[in-house]
């Protein structure tokens, strides 16, 4: 099986993704990743086929959840053959020769054809050739402020993946797109798309894009059948894959972000298959290595820093946080060095292991073999090598004598699960022990049972182990649930990878992030991080009054899915937040897309016009730290904003209002009711009849003559 690029500058690394051996017409190489313990099945196999004098690796597919078979692509940058490089290295010193000899370029690429509109530069060189020397780093850091800031959508233990928005075109066209740290290429579906499927969004219409402009075909590229634009092509392990045509037009990245819209090149899909047509997201925003990739793009451009950052949420909900840029580090953030001649992957160099304070006893060697230790944002969980995996769990199983060994939740695999332990994840510190990863320069990242444990989907109060034995591979493999409630900054100009335990609902207060305006906290990450080095800045003070808490919570259902169920979710909130039912008020239900956002309001109770500072403090701790716990029907869960609204502050005059009104009114109606009868006392008196002295019938008045 192949996974290849029509462009020369894409040799990729695309896929950690599902496969099966059955007529594939390939010879097996050994194992980059294992089966996937009770996630998806399957045999998982590096599969080398070969063409002509090229050998192609298609890495193996993503380590996903049970049942679920999402996408993951990743890309690596392999190098050709002595014979191919050396025929480019010709054609680079031909293309050399002609640009010297002809007049000084203009502010285009030109094709060698006299196309003007070749606006893509295709260069042989190595996969940091685009990166600038150390002393021009260090000029183009301090010189560049703008970032990317843009939130991450759905769960990578439920859907796969993270997504976020990226909006592409004049008008802006959105579209929801696979984050890939290892992915090369920025892709969503064509208009043009003959076989494609029914994703998020509509697909792209370049006709609608007054600034699209495809790239113009040249010897630097693949070309399509009318040899006028270049193309790409995608196969992945599991036997899907993706081809279009690569286009440039401007990308903006949201309303949160700094970075003004920039021109790019990425791929319009015309044809997809397997996963890759059924999936819910659009398409793919690729991070890693090599000149396609938006990074690689924006770096030559020098519109940012060559660094981005990775904010995962935690157990009970997805989404997160991603910043394209460079930004201030933490002090107390945690690095490794990552070598890129070591490995086309993003690697770091771990050394060893600390289970509650003691040092497996493991020879430093064994993650470095192979790949080395290979950290991937879209691998779902931990793959360790056989010995240092079976030192791992003993050390964790005899910290654990309290609880009970039960089967996991699919009985087709061997899962290590334990149950006995409490459903609120800030206290698990309290029942499993603390583990330390301790990196090549001696610092430690401190890994708190969410981050190598993940929730038994049967048994309430049950965990499983997220860490597995790595088959017969020496690599070791860092997947998503290493990095929860984690920000991780790929520093790529410096070849290191920070770590920072974190809240990423609150990860730009954090940070102390520049910009016009403070966005409202992105994601809410799943608990308290009792070991985080920062505290939360919501504190209220001791006397200050609230009149009202709105918050808004993006669900993992459809419109469809919640609606018959709203009054249940109202009554299940108010029991989270320790408050009556009358005091939830559901606000808004708006549909987007997979996701259902939901606006709620809590007012204070009948007794009073407001929410003392220690009972709000109360309620939007339990928001912020996740303490609200939704049946497995509401699927998961994310806090996209929060809110508090003072008391309105009024006048003697407001304060008094009603009982100036009820008063006026009762002089009103008791002058009304006095005017009343004395008019009619007074209408008796003009009309009374009246009886002479001894008459012996009452005479009227004015009686007719």
């Amino acid at each position: 099986m192949k996974e290849t690029s029509h462009c020369i500058t894409a040799s990729p690394f695309d896929a950690n993704r599902r496969v099966t051996r059955e007529g594939l017409g390939v010879r097996e190489g050994t194992d980059l990743f294992p089966p996937d313990r009770g996630r998806s099945g399957g045999e998982r196999r590096q599969l080398i086929s070969s063409q002509g004098d090229q050998t192609l690796v298609a890495p193996p597919p993503l380590l996903l959840r049970r049942g679920r078979i999402p996408l993951r692509v990743a890309s690596m940058e392999r190098a050709t053959d002595r014979r191919f490089a050396f025929s480019f290295f010709l054609l680079f010193v031909v293309f050399l020769a002609v640009d010297c000899a002809g007049p000084p370029p203009g502010p285009a690429l030109r094709s060698l054809a006299g196309s003007p509109n070749l606006v893509l530069p295709l260069f042989l060189s190595p996969a940091n050739s685009t990166r600038r020397s150390p002393g021009s780093r260090r000029f183009l850091s301090r010189q560049l402020a703008a970032n990317a800031r843009m939130r991450l959508y759905d769960d990578l233990l439920a859907n796969g993946y993270y997504t976020t928005r990226l909006f592409i075109g004049s008008p802006p066209q959105e579209f929801a797109l696979i984050v890939d740290s290892g992915s090369t290429v920025t892709y969503v579906p064509c208009s043009t798309c003959e076989q494609c499927g029914n994703h998020q969004d509509p697909r792209f219409q370049p006709d609608l894009s007054s600034t699209y402009e495809p790239v113009k075909c040249s010897v630097a590229c693949t070309c399509d059948q009318d040899q006028k634009q270049c193309t790409y092509e995608r196969q992945y392990a599991e036997m899907s894959s993706s081809s279009g045509v690569l286009g440039e037009d401007l990308i903006s990245f949201g309303t949160e972000s700094e970075l003004k819209p920039q021109r790019a090149i990425f791929g319009c899909e015309n044809s997809e298959t397997g996963d890759l047509f059924s999936q819910r997201a659009d398409g793919i925003i690729g991070l890693g290595r090599g000149q396609l990739s938006i990074m690689d793009q924006l770096v030559s451009k020098g519109v940012i820093g060559d660094s981005f950052s990775l904010c995962y949420g935690g157990m009970d909900i997805g989404g997160g946080a991603m910043v394209l840029g460079e930004i201030t580090p933490p002090t107390d953030m945690v690095f490794s060095p990552s070598n890129s001649a070591r490995s086309p992957y993003y690697n770091i160099e771990l050394k060893s292991i600390d289970v509650d304070g003691r040092l497996l006893k493991l020879d430093p060697r064994i993650f470095d073999g192979k790949h080395g230790t290979v950290l991937d944002s879209g691998t779902t969980y931990a793959y360790l090598p056989k010995e240092a995996f079976l030192a791992f769990k003993d050390a964790i199983m005899s910290k654990l004598h309290s609880l009970k060994q039960i089967p996991g939740p699919d009985p087709n695999y061997k899962d290590i699960c334990f149950s006995g332990a409490r459903s609120d994840v800030s206290q698990l510190s309290n029942i499993f022990p603390k583990v330390h990863m301790v990196f090549g320069n001696g610092e430690k990242l401190l890994l708190s049972p969410e981050n190598y444990l993940f929730r038994h989907s049967k048994v309430s109060g049950a965990y499983c182990l997220g860490v597995f034995q790595n088959g017969k591979d020496r690599t070791t493999l860092l997947g998503g649930i290493i990095v929860r409630n984690t920000l991780v900054t790929y520093d790529r100009q410096n070849e290191k990878i920070g770590f920072w335990k974190t809240n990423c609902s609150e990860l730009w207060e954090r940070l102390h992030m520049g910009g016009a305006s403070s966005p409202t906290p992105l994601v809410s990450a799943t608990s308290t991080i009792s070991d985080s080095p920062a505290p939360s800045p919501a504190v209220l003070p001791d006397h200050f009054e609230i009149g009202l808490i709105t918050f808004d919570m993006s669900l993992n259902i459809t419109y469809a899915e919640l609606l018959p169920h709203k009054k249940e979710l109202a009554v299940l909130i108010a029991h989270e937040l320790g408050v009556n039912t009358n005091q939830v008020h559901l606000i808004n239900i708006t549909s987007e897309g997979n996701t259902t956002r939901v606006r709620w309001e809590i007012i204070p109770d009948g007794s009073s016009s407001y929410f003392s500072s220690s009972t709000a403090m109360t309620i939007i701790s339990r928001l912020t730290e996740h303490q609200v716990h939704l049946p497995e029907n509401f699927g998961s869960y994310q806090l996209v904003e929060w809110n508090i609204v003072p008391p309105s502050r009024r006048t003697w005059w407001g304060k008094h209002a009603v009982a100036i009104v009820v008063g006026i009114s009762l002089v009103i109606l008791l002058s009304f009711s006095t005017l009343l009868v004395w008019y009619f006392w007074r209408q008796s008196k003009v009309f009374s009849t009246y009886r002479p002295v001894d008459a012996p019938v009452p005479e009227q008045e004015l009686q007719p003559l």
